[in-house]
């Protein structure tokens, strides 16, 4: 059983451990500790019965994409706000003709032992602590991006899907999308030259401004004390609730973190490349100075990396981003640059003196499933091989850090430099300082 409050996690784990040294005395072959007694190895024609926890946006997607495979059941949701639960599961009853159970506090959810599996589509300053816990109740995890609002997190979730032996897919379906495979395939031949320089950018034509709101009491239906959880505690306010969350940073990281972790991703895949050296960023609120969201709406952000530069960039309210489209990732090497977005791959070659340097890949347009659909398949395969699944954790702490790298230079306003090898900035107390987060309301960071 998981522990009701967060303080009996200490307790637990000392009874544990105790449990563990009196079996081992009392000539026990061994402990088994909780999350594995809790798990079971899946047939290959067995169904995978899984809960989600965060139901109103890409949490129900991600859901979508595992109903369509015949292995996989939806046992239950899971949501703070009353309204969307019953919105989703008369959705999933419809769609399956089986309704699942209800929960409004996900730690409930994670004691279902029937459970297999869990879809984490909170806003991210929740998926840390669910995905370590269902990790430790013995449940693979299927996580929304960014997977993490801090680095401190991101780490802690690698260390928790390794200790607890779980299989987690974090939800950057571009890898698993086969023209962008394509795409970074080519990057990878050799045949664009020496890449200097990778550009990443999202021009959002559709976002605008968030106009102040006053704040009020939290809807009858909405347990906003959960909701809040580990952010620091404020009134409600229509704007720091559901989609629009992600511009506040006390949930999320702006722009940067949401669309920029996907792109940014790509630019990481197709350079074979980890981590940074250094990071400078400028912007700010240009676009709409006057709004209610906190985060930047126009950045630039420059990444230094050994051998080439990455430039993210991104802005609200207008969609001419650069090569003509809103969205994307620029491979620029001395023979031609690369462009791929979410519709379409190309290469414009280099010219001197009339003639090409080299080939011209006219557009290449994607076909075929969807890499969401393709990354809920890969996953499901993953809990029944117990293989590492496509897009893994460590990949997703690679983006994530990567993108919160760039918010804290941004937030600094100077030019920082990263220790990949101690996991902190270099002679920076100020930036160290963002590395951790504070947690509120009598939640604690998780301690694997």
């Amino acid at each position: 059983m998981l522990p009701k409050k967060l303080a009996m996690k200490n307790s637990r784990r000392t009874f544990l451990k105790q449990s563990s040294l009196v079996l081992a005395g009392a000539g026990s072959a061994a402990f088994v500790p909780q999350h594995v007694m809790a798990s079971h190895i899946i047939g290959a024609n067995e169904k995978v019965r899984i809960g989600v926890i965060g139901c109103k946006g890409m949490g129900f997607s991600n859901l979508r994409a595992h109903l369509k495979l015949d292995n996989v059941e939806c046992a239950a949701l899971c949501d703070v706000d009353g309204q969307v639960l019953e919105q989703r599961t008369a959705e999933v009853e419809e769609m399956t003709g089986k309704r699942p159970l209800n929960y409004r506090d996900y730690r409930k959810m994670l004691e279902n032992k029937d459970i297999d599996a869990v879809i984490i589509g909170t806003p991210d300053h929740w998926h840390c602590l669910i995905m370590v816990d269902a990790c430790e109740a013995g449940k693979d995890v299927y996580v929304e991006k960014p997977i993490a609002n801090s680095i401190a997190e991101c780490d802690l979730m690698v260390k928790a899907a390794k200790h607890y032996n779980r299989v987690v897919q974090v939800g950057q379906w571009q890898r698993s999308d086969q023209h962008w495979t394509d795409a970074v395939n080519y990057v990878q031949s050799g045949k664009l030259g020496k890449i200097r320089l990778v550009k990443a950018w999202a021009y959002m034509g559709w976002m605008k401004d968030i106009p102040v709101k006053p704040d009020k009491p939290a809807p009858e239906w909405v347990d906003y004390d959960m909701w809040l959880g580990p952010a620091p505690k404020r009134p409600f306010n229509e704007n720091r609730f559901h989609f629009t969350f992600r511009w506040f940073w006390d949930y999320a990281g702006g722009l940067m973190t949401d669309w920029g972790v996907h792109l940014i991703d790509m630019a990481l895949y197709g350079m074979n490349a980890t981590a940074p050296t250094s990071v400078m960023a400028s912007g700010g609120k240009l676009a709409y100075p006057e709004d209610a969201s906190e985060t930047p709406d126009t950045l630039q952000t420059v990444y230094e990396f050994d051998g080439f530069n990455m430039l993210w960039e991104h802005g609200v309210g207008i969609n001419g981003g650069p090569y003509g489209r809103d969205h994307g990732v620029a491979f620029i090497g001395n023979l031609g640059t690369l462009v791929v977005d979410r519709g379409k791959w190309e290469v414009i070659p280099e010219q001197e003196e009339g003639k090409y340097k080299t080939e011209a890949i006219p557009v290449q347009y994607r076909s075929g499933e969807s890499g969401l659909d393709l990354n809920a398949k890969n996953f499901i395969e993953c809990i029944k091989s117990r293989a590492t699944p496509r897009t893994n954790i460590e990949i997703g702490r690679l983006a994530a850090v990567t993108a919160h790298l760039g918010n804290v230079a941004y937030k600094t306003g100077r030019k920082v430099y990263w220790d990949a090898a101690k996991g902190e900035f270099k002679d920076d107390a100020e930036a160290n300082a963002y590395i951790v987060p504070e947690y509120h309301n009598a939640w604690k960071l998780p301690n694997v």
